[in-house]
């Protein structure tokens, strides 16, 4: 048996109170005492030494009452210490500083058209807008994260492939390291996503989910156990592209039938009557507007959608699966009508008491915070 020594435990400790409070936010010493499983007098030791160094404030509690003294609600301090977040998507791209305790403390975003989208010129924007929003609000980044639409391998933050972007074998971790001189990861839009619902979005508390998005494509992240998966090399995911119509339409990975040929942003379109090649607000407008969908409009695409849906929950039994970007305009009656029939569909489902299916709550921020916590990983390890 392996006995860690005191300053390998207090390390230790540190680290699981810094995350306690990053995600679960303001606590009391007496509950952190709890939910970490230490003795007050490790966590005020612990406490002491974070308020020290300016990464929390105590307070007493507003509501304190009774008898004795209260225990001092722990507050962490958002601008001790900040990451870089930042999203490239195929029409535009976004930035934002944000903070320990995951506050967006400050943001920006532009289009991309044309040659804007091209690597060296998306890099270049990135660091030029980082650089003048870290000088407005007075604070320099420790790291950095960057969401991506496209397959990533995780340990250099090499994009494989990006059909959105057109981009192939692009090195972007090495790239945005050099121009940004911070740590750098970098990962698909759809694993952040997961990452970021498993914080702090729909996804708390569940120790298995699924994070399936629409977007041009289709993707998936995965939380297994708490954690998020991400397999081989960081390949993981690509769950738009299973067959489910053999002979169906061709998709842009080569192979016909992929299941985001027939429920990406494409495959909305035409269900819709829209141009494929519409404006996205077009799309959100009409599916707002057809609230329990009584025309049936959508019929053959939920059909399709809850066939891809029963394939995923069967493969890997998840406790929820959250519907991100615009999986989210979906009116809510037709949502509650897909968990229905997947639940119903999916031996998985009926065996273990029936998957939970939700929309995302995070908005538009969604991979922006995704981004922000793949930084803050090795940030709160090395505080």
């Amino acid at each position: 048996m392996t006995v860690a020594r005191p300053d390998e435990a207090r390390r230790s400790n540190r680290s699981s109170l810094l995350r306690a409070l990053h995600t679960g936010g303001p606590a009391t010493r007496a509950a952190l005492a709890t939910e970490l499983g230490l003795n007050r007098s490790t966590i005020k030791m612990l406490v002491d030494g974070l308020a020290e160094a300016g990464l929390v404030e105590e307070r007493v509690p507003r509501l304190a009452r009774g008898a004795g003294r209260p225990s001092l609600l722990v507050l962490p301090q958002p601008q001790a210490v900040v990451v870089l977040a930042v999203d490239v998507r195929a029409e535009h791209a976004g930035i934002a500083i944000v903070g320990f305790g995951g506050q967006i403390l400050g943001r920006n975003s532009w289009n991309l058209h044309g040659r804007q989208r091209e690597p060296q010129e998306v890099i270049t924007h990135v660091a030029e807008s980082a650089a003048l929003l870290a000088e407005d609000l007075g604070l320099s980044p420790v790291a950095a994260g960057v969401s991506v639409p496209g397959v990533v391998r995780r340990a250099d933050g090499l994009v494989r492939s990006s059909e959105n972007l057109r981009w192939a074998e692009v090195a972007l971790g090495q790239r945005m390291t050099a121009v940004l001189d911070v740590p750098v990861v970098v990962g698909n839009d759809a694993e952040f996503g997961a990452l970021a619902e498993h914080l702090r979005g729909a996804g708390r508390g569940a120790g298995d989910a699924v994070f399936v998005s629409a977007d041009v494509g289709v993707g998936g992240g995965l939380i297994a156990q708490g954690a998020l998966l991400r397999g081989s090399a960081g390949y993981l995911g690509e769950i738009g592209h299973m067959t489910v119509r053999p002979g169906g339409r061709p998709c842009h990975c080569g192979n016909e039938g992929c299941w985001e040929t027939e429920v990406g942003e494409a495959a909305l379109c035409r269900a819709l009557g829209l141009s494929e090649y519409g404006p996205r607000g077009a799309i959100v407008a009409e599916l707002r507007a057809l609230q329990d969908d009584s025309e049936g409009r959508l019929a053959d695409y939920l059909d399709w959608l809850i066939l891809g849906l029963v394939n995923v929950v069967n493969i890997l039994g998840p406790e929820l699966v959250v519907l991100g970007d615009l999986f989210t305009a979906l009116p809510d009656a037709l949502v509650a009508r897909v968990g229905d029939q997947v639940r119903r569909r999916s031996m998985v489902s009926r065996a273990h008491g029936g998957v939970r299916i939700e929309k995302s709550r995070l908005g538009a921020d969604l991979q922006l915070l995704g981004a922000a916590e793949a930084a803050f990983e090795g940030v709160l390890t090395a505080l």
